[in-house]
């Protein structure tokens, strides 16, 4: 039986165990500035209660449905630490969730974030926010609330977690599920400006410990410092697609994300379809060509983990090609015919 232990002879505080609370409220208070910046009119809450509360304007939807979704930035956040580059991981994070419910034809509504880390350094808290704050106010997107966990021990020095939940809406008429994918239908490609927040495990695999570069070695293939390249910020596709789903033009859209083109387009497709996608179709991004001659990559590994250059596919209607093709180029974005939808049981046939 094990002796009770003798009190400590002076009082112990959550300080001294590594969790400053008034620094915690004072970073939040900062925080709270912020997300102020975000609101928008259906905000009816504070930060800092329990919960965020937002109302739809019914006026404005006829019967509206919920689109919710949840994500990280995964391993980026490690070049973000070797760089001590914080203010665009926040946007990468939004900009990818907004991603992820425009594809259904949602717009945004509010985003709460969650942000983990041992011990907590308010200046680096304040640049992550302050880039999930710009990104949400780019996208008319409220932050509403989130939470800043100090957790010591728990993650090494210096690092941090980071993770997002969104929600929008869409009228349940306007809703897009690719149902309504047919053959015949085009499939068009939007560019990225590369890997945006996926594939990075290998990428940092390859480009440090194949290569041997650091981030600030200016590498002559991809015409940019590998830090640089790594850190762009994912793109967000909403100012376009809002465009594109006001015109009825598209019946259904992939966020290229992990897993390549070979794994998010068979998500939006219906059973008896398939997707023929001419490679070539669209200029390779160097960063890709060059990552896959370091590690002798596989074509076929590199299409399911990179999204090779297109952030976003649509799958136009032959009928809607012109309307979609007009809407596309008035907003300056260039896009890429890249294949058809054929008959076939939902897969990516490349050629």
């Amino acid at each position: 039986m094990a002796k009770t232990p003798s009190p400590s002879p002076t009082p112990v505080t959550y300080a001294d165990a590594g969790v400053d609370i008034s620094r915690a409220s004072r970073t939040k208070q900062r925080i709270k500035y912020l997300a102020h910046k975000t609101f928008t009119r259906g905000v009816l809450s504070e930060i800092g209660g329990f919960g965020g509360v937002f109302s739809i304007d019914k006026a404005k939807y006829t019967d509206p449905l919920l689109v919710s979704s949840v994500d990280g930035v995964g391993t980026k956040l490690k070049v973000a630490f070797e760089m001590d580059l914080h203010s665009t991981v926040g946007a990468d994070l939004v900009n990818h969730c907004v991603n992820d419910i425009a594809v259904q034809g949602a717009a945004p509504l509010f985003f709460m974030d969650y942000l983990a880390t041992g011990t907590l350094d308010p200046a680096v808290a304040e640049k992550v926010v302050e880039g999930i704050a710009d990104a949400c106010k780019h996208n008319g997107c409220a932050l509403i609330g989130g939470e800043t966990a100090e957790m010591p021990g728990f993650y090494p020095d210096g690092e941090y977690d980071l993770a997002g939940f969104i929600v929008g809406v869409v009228d349940r008429d306007r809703i897009i599920t690719g149902k309504d994918v047919q053959i015949g239908d085009i499939i068009l490609g939007l560019a990225s400006n590369g890997l945006h927040t996926n594939g990075y495990s290998l990428a940092r695999k390859l480009l440090f410990e194949v290569a041997h570069y650091s981030p600030e070695t200016y590498v002559n293939e991809i015409k940019n410092k590998v830090g640089n390249e790594l850190m762009r910020t994912h793109r967000s596709y909403w100012p376009v697609l809002k465009k594109l789903i006001d015109g009825q033009c598209v019946v259904a859209m992939a966020h290229i994300t992990g897993g390549g083109i070979t794994e998010n387009l068979p998500r939006v497709m219906p059973r008896g379809t398939a997707a023929a996608i001419e490679l070539g179709s669209w200029p390779a991004l160097p960063i890709f060509e060059h990552l896959q001659q370091l590690g002798s990559v596989p074509q076929e590994e590199m299409l399911r983990t990179f999204n090779m250059g297109l952030g976003m596919l649509l799958v136009v209607p032959a009928a809607k090609f012109k309307k979609a093709q007009t809407v596309l180029e008035r907003v300056g974005e260039k896009f890429y015919t890249i294949g058809r939808i054929i008959k076939g049981e939902r897969k990516v046939i490349y050629s």
